[in-house]
């Protein structure tokens, strides 16, 4: 056991979302795996912490990231494309992927918690100067700095952005109502075809089904969603689990939810397997939208025609992309489909003007 954190520092704040059991124990009701931590104890997020019946976070404003980027890099494709949002992230996480690309970000926890001060009217001032559209809480999980991303988010309201968050969806009911407020687009990230046992053994995460009454939430809050499941090789890249996991999709959030197959690169724990295959990912790509989809996409793999966006009714190309950027633009104002008037699943209409300067 490591020394205690040094609560005296301006990123240790009070907790949200907590209660105390007994004997300086309390139980933290920030995510769905509600931990219960004993005095002097850490939640799984490694980035709370129980000093004498009170929960503290020791991450409130600790940046780790803050860069200007595409919107679909998140990928938020149908939420305002073209845009660019002012990207932020803290260390610490409540799930511990073993395959994790910002794994130098996530599990960073307890006394290795690092990053550099900066409080939220700094952040959206320095959004509003790069002349971002937005802030997207992102890169590690943002429930873990809950407090600070609220906080941030009203700001930025009020100074005219929007709120979106990268998120594995793990956020309990209670904590999303009070965030609600100020956040207009989240993607939702699954792993593995959301398979339990895949949870379990990889990510140490006991069920995903809660990652599907977040979704209900945010439908019923009236945040727009898309989604995205990471395809790994070997052992996450089951037919029927991904079949499963899109009926539940669109019994939750309808046909019309942006749908991400997102391509698996070796890192972290993992780097024995394999690159995802393309081939995979097709597959998969069309077994999603034969159960019903009708916005399928495959990601990591730049140039894809699954990059593109086209008319789930006749047909035709309406946005042709590469990577993160929008080659072609098709749709028409009120975002309809310019050969037989289908309206598309889109938030706003292509903004053209990119920043392109990284801040920290």
């Amino acid at each position: 056991m490591g020394k205690a954190p040094d609560l005296s520092r301006p990123w240790v704040k009070e907790a949200k979302h907590w209660v105390r059991v007994s004997d300086g124990k309390v139980r933290c009701n920030l995510c769905y795996k509600r931990c219960p931590i004993s005095d002097g104890g850490f939640g799984a997020c490694g980035v709370r912490f129980n000093k004498g019946g009170t929960l503290y976070t020791l991450v409130y404003g600790l940046l780790t990231a803050a860069n200007v980027d595409p919107i679909e890099k998140k990928p938020l494709t149908h939420f305002h494309p073209g845009s660019y949002v002012f990207s932020i992230s803290t260390a610490g996480c409540n799930f511990m992927c073993m395959f994790c690309q910002n794994w130098t970000l996530s599990q960073s926890r307890r006394e290795e918690v690092f990053g550099d001060f900066t409080p939220p009217e700094a952040v959206v001032e320095e959004a509003v100067r790069e002349g971002a559209d937005g802030i997207s809480y992102t890169y590690n999980e943002p429930t873990i700095f809950f407090e600070y991303m609220v906080d941030v988010a009203s700001l930025a309201e009020k100074n005219g952005l929007f709120n979106t968050m990268v998120t594995n969806g793990y956020m309990t009911t209670e904590a999303f109502d009070e965030l609600s407020k100020f956040l207009d687009a989240a993607t939702v990230d699954f792993k593995g075809n959301a398979n339990k046992d895949f949870y379990r053994k990889f990510m140490g995460v006991p069920d995903p089904e809660p990652i599907f009454d977040t979704l209900a939430d945010m439908r019923r809050k009236g945040v727009f969603v898309e989604v995205t499941d990471l395809v790994v090789p070997r052992y996450g890249e089951g037919v029927e689990d991904l079949r499963r996991l899109v009926r539940r999709l669109i019994d939750v959030l309808g046909v019309d939810v942006p749908f991400h197959l997102l391509r698996f690169y070796p890192n972290y724990k993992m780097n024995d397997l394999p690159e995802t295959p393309v081939k995979v990912l097709e597959r998969l790509a069309e077994v999603a939208k034969s159960e019903g989809l009708q916005y399928v996409y495959v990601g990591n793999v730049p140039g894809h025609p699954f990059e593109n966006t086209y008319c789930p009714n006749c047909g035709e190309l309406l946005i042709r992309r590469y990577g993160f950027y929008v080659a072609e633009w098709r749709v028409k104002e009120g975002g309809v489909c310019p050969k037989c008037g289908y309206r598309i699943n889109l938030i706003g209409d292509l903004k053209r003007g990119r920043p392109s300067r990284h801040w920290l």
